[in-house]
């Protein structure tokens, strides 16, 4: 339908699961967006690379997850860490 915009399913989680502080190893490249100098700018997050959702999905965006990596903070779609990720424990994401 025209004008409406897909919504992000959660279950995947649980029922009143959210993503914050979970974190997930890519199995694909992967873009990003980056603000630098006030300007969006986009990036991709290279395969095997670990994310960590810092809060999301967003209540302005359900598509969109605030996420740490490499040093930076950057803004994903939930949708591709779910499909291009795995959940990672805390000790696998350090290896």
């Amino acid at each position: 339908m025209f004008g409406t915009r897909p919504t992000l399913d959660l279950g995947y989680f649980g029922a009143d699961s959210m993503l914050s502080r979970k974190r997930f190893r890519l199995k694909e490249d992967t873009i990003a967006i980056e603000t630098i100098a006030g300007k969006r700018v986009a990036l991709q997050v290279p395969a095997g690379s670990v994310v960590t959702i810092e809060s999301g999905p967003r209540p302005d965006d359900r598509r969109m997850v605030d996420v740490y990596w490499n040093g930076c903070r950057i803004v994903m779609f939930a949708d591709d860490i779910l499909k291009r990720g795995e959940q990672v424990a805390e000790a696998d994401a350090l290896n």
